[in-house]
């Protein structure tokens, strides 16, 4: 063989070589690293940039052990999230109280309202493993409540403060054995006003005399929610549980159709579309109590509802959901088209049937 061919095979070989070589030492695609804040010191400043700062659980953190300063609360129907599960608790500053005057809860400066978004696995097995997408405060500060939004990491050990959201990514099973995916929206700090919103300034959803008017299970047993918290010194004003109105679980088929109805409706429209919320100006009213068949939309001409109407004509139309405005908002998820405004990526399928059996059961 000529010196020109070996030449010629060995720098094809060696070519190989490096090409193979390359090959085997080719960096592997690696996870994105978790933010690690450094220890902070409970310094009564808030916000804390971790969720762990403020000592709200005891042992680890996913757990959600609370701790004995806060104190579980449940509202009687929940507000729709993307299915999400939640878990709430509530911490009163040392020494203070809240009062209930007329029908309405006032918390003193310092109280804290915590509310943990998560999703099981399995929705068949709820008490199974989870995953906490996010954990939002809110705080009584000098000049009212502030919204403070958590998103948790992947290796669920913290929760860091995130003002700008995000989304999220989740997987799990339904109840029905199928395999789900939901872009998790987390609003911002100004989006939570969007909702929160009474009077133009923040204002809490789900501590509410009407849906806290309710028995939960506390370590020391059953207990209406009011009556404990006056039993731990942390609220004055509750005269007992028939003396104030009290809200029933939409979910409960074996309740009325229209309690439930207007349930759902006063726990995901009403904080907008109430007098003194930011929807007050299309008159429609959807508050628990509220008995007036035009505040509830019925043969109802929106005001200025635009695109979101579609082709229909009236709010509510009895007897025929699939012609009422109401169904056709809650049924969408297009921008513009889509009620409630934030909150949700998905349709709330279970929620539209029970609206649409009410609207379909009026004459």
């Amino acid at each position: 063989m000529s010196k020109s061919k070996i030449f010629w095979w060995f720098n094809l070989l060696l070519a190989l070589g490096i090409l193979t070589f390359a090959c085997q030492n080719k960096p592997a695609k690696t996870e994105s690293k978790e933010v690690i804040l450094k220890e902070e010191v409970a310094s009564g400043v808030f916000p804390y940039g971790r969720l762990s700062t403020y000592g709200f659980f005891s042992g680890e953190l996913n757990q959600l052990n609370p701790s004995d300063e806060v104190i579980l609360y449940k509202p009687a129907s929940s507000l729709f999230t993307d299915y999400a599960l939640k878990s709430r608790f509530i911490f009163f500053p040392e020494g203070k109280k809240a009062s209930l005057t007329s029908n309405e809860l006032n918390f003193p400066q310092g109280t804290i309202l915590i509310k943990n978004f998560y999703y099981p696995a399995d929705f068949r097995k709820p008490d199974g493993a989870r995953r906490i997408i996010e954990t939002r405060l809110l705080i009584n500060e000098d000049n009212g409540w502030v919204a403070y939004p958590y998103i948790w990491n992947d290796s669920q050990t913290e929760a860091i403060l995130k003002v700008v959201g995000g989304e999220i990514e989740v997987s799990f099973t339904d109840y029905e054995g199928k395999d789900q995916v939901i872009h998790y929206i987390v609003p911002n700090k100004n989006q939570c006003k969007t909702c929160h919103n009474r009077s133009e300034t923040l204002a809490p959803i789900g501590v509410k005399v009407q849906h806290l008017n309710n028995e939960l299970e506390f370590k020391s047993g059953n207990i209406n929610q009011l009556a404990h918290w006056t039993e731990l010194g942390k609220l004055e004003g509750f005269e007992g549980e028939k003396a104030h109105p009290a809200m029933i679980n939409y979910e409960d088929n074996n309740l009325p159709l229209d309690d439930r109805a207007m349930a759902y409706l006063d726990i995901n429209c009403s904080h907008c579309h109430s007098a003194a919320g930011p929807a007050s100006t299309s008159g429609l009213f959807l508050t628990y109590d509220q008995t007036d068949p035009l505040k509830l939309g019925v043969n109802k001409i929106p005001v200025a509802a635009g695109n979101g109407a579609g082709t229909f004509d009236f709010d509510i139309v009895p007897g025929k959901a699939d012609e009422s405005i109401i169904t056709h908002r809650m049924n969408s998820t297009e921008v513009g088209i889509a009620m409630p405004e934030l909150g949700r990526t998905t349709v709330h399928k279970e929620g539209v049937q029970l609206i649409k059996d009410w609207i379909n059961s009026m004459k």
